[in-house]
């Protein structure tokens, strides 16, 4: 077998050998991605719930604490389109065991900053190993599944996803009392045992073709316009935006993204290949995928300071508060990716964002005096509504690429993913701070908030109403752009894709 892969590497072939190896080796490629999926959700778990203690026991500002959890989504954010085309051209075991060995170091040391602008730098080199790991994970997937299989390996992901949030929120309440420290340091085993497994266990299932060429003005452009818009909407919702760096990033963004685009149309081999947009469902998929991201990746983070602010619960108490949303993606993902493997993704993905607004609807009439079964309902409805839709898509934009493809696809869909993530904590934080006074604001997020009156309290709970229902119509449009994909045909085949409409 391996003389006869490198006889066609010679020749400059590519061909996917998934369904080739034995039968083994597709769960073995699932475990390792399933162990870096762990980590990295058990990673956002503990960090979230931990933001109102780094806060006071950093004695840090505002901002710098947002950026402490941002600047890791930035980094990943702006580094995946970069290391999935690396995978296509150097391979996809060497980056992803690369990447979770890095994450382990700087989680070591991160516990050691001594300041919040210490972490967020160590947060942006974990960010860059996070993207190594996330471009290559689904990629990881596709290459050893056959088509009919998919979507259950994907919805495997997506329960151990779901799995790491519950335990990563619990985890990082109860390690706080040890310190903020260990909210990075626990992620060290785990890190050394994935990187080990990785390494011993996965293979290249797809040939790699020879003299490709890295599109360097790509990623420069692309590096530049969305680091500055990324930032200037994160520093206008807190500092103003009038701000210097508000208005520099926003020009930033409005200049040098059209350039990005203009390289990506005339480079031979590009960072981003416009090309695949052409068909409908990888376009509707992701597109989909980040209007979902921009409605339900600020639930979190507004529930974290609405449990320990208003509600004045501390961390481990939160964190427990927090599980129906990830309890109702554990239940659905299994059952969803198993249906989609059987009637395709189109109507599973489209009713999970409709189930995604009816929840964040819900939570748009939460008030300092719900009773908990209620917020505990509406998070368990959003949970449920993203575990039916996020298998089903993710499994069909994989399987509308062709194999030598994947990696840059899988990087598109994870870069778009997380820049609906972050401008949704952007924007909602900037609805929030619009309603507050800054002393109000941190007393709030810091979880200190004996004394503050109900009538400031109310203000507050206005913004996060606001930020719901803007979420909710933005779950609705996505389940438009969801139903546009095209109708898909079960079981066809990963180099023909999905879209027959």
């Amino acid at each position: 077998m391996r003389r006869s892969i490198m006889g066609v590497r010679a020749r400059g072939v590519l061909r996917a050998r998934a369904g080739e190896t034995d039968g083994s080796y597709k769960w073995l490629a699932l475990s390792c991605t399933s162990l870096g999926t762990l980590l990295a959700t058990l990673n956002a778990g503990t960090l979230i719930i931990a933001l109102p203690v780094l806060l006071r026991e950093l004695h840090t500002d505002l901002i710098t604490l947002v950026w402490v959890l941002l600047s890791y989504m930035l980094a990943q954010t702006v580094l995946v389109l970069t290391a999935g085309r690396l995978a296509d051209m150097l391979g996809r075991k060497n980056l992803y065991v690369l990447g979770s060995a890095v994450f382990g170091i700087t989680s070591l040391a991160a516990g050691f900053a001594t300041t919040g602008g210490q972490l967020v730098v160590i947060r942006i080199v974990q960010g860059a190993a996070g993207a190594f790991m996330m471009a290559n994970s689904s990629a990881i997937v596709t290459d050893a599944f056959p088509r009919r299989q998919l979507g259950l390996a994907l919805g495997t992901n997506m329960i151990v996803a779901a799995v790491g949030t519950i335990l990563g929120t619990i985890l990082g309440g109860w390690l706080t009392f040890f310190g903020w420290q260990w909210v990075f340091w626990f992620n060290i085993p785990f890190s050394l045992v994935g990187t080990l497994w990785a390494w011993i266990n996965l293979r290249e299932q797809v040939v790699l073709e020879r003299h490709q060429h890295f599109d360097v003005p790509g990623m420069l452009t692309y590096l530049v316009s969305v680091t500055g818009l990324l930032i200037a909407l994160t520093v206008g919702g807190i500092q103003g935006w009038t701000d210097p760096m508000v208005i520099g990033g926003f020009i930033a963004a409005l200049f040098v993204f059209p350039i990005f685009i203009i390289v990506e149309l005339r480079v031979k081999q590009p960072l981003l290949d416009l090309t695949l947009f052409r068909d409908r469902l990888f376009a509707m998929g992701n597109l989909s995928s980040f209007l979902n991201a921009l409605a339900r990746l600020a639930v979190t983070f507004l529930f974290v300071f609405y449990f320990q602010g208003p509600e004045q619960k501390d961390a481990l108490t939160a964190g427990i508060m927090l599980t129906p949303l990830a309890i109702g993606m554990l239940i659905m993902s299994p059952i969803s990716g198993w249906l989609s493997d059987h009637h395709g993704s189109r109507l599973l993905s489209s009713l999970g964002l409709l189930i995604t607004a009816v929840g964040l609807a819900g939570m748009a009439v939460v008030g300092l005096h719900t009773p908990y079964w209620y917020t505990a309902l509406v998070m368990f409805i959003m949970g449920a509504g993203s575990g039916i839709f996020n298998s089903p898509n993710t499994s069909a934009i994989m399987a509308s690429v062709r194999p030598n493809q994947r990696g840059i696809a899988a990087g598109t869909r994870t870069m778009l993913m997380n820049t609906g993530g972050v401008f949704s904590i952007a924007f909602a934080l900037a609805i929030v701070a619009s309603t507050l006074p800054k002393s109000v604001m941190f007393q709030i997020f810091a979880g200190v908030t004996a004394g503050v009156p109900d009538s400031v309290l109310t203000s507050f709970m206005n913004g996060l109403h606001l930020s719901f229902w803007l979420m909710a119509g933005i779950s609705v449009l996505a389940a438009v752009a969801s139903s546009l994909r095209g109708n898909a045909h079960p079981g066809m085949a990963l180099t023909e894709g999905e879209n027959a409409a």
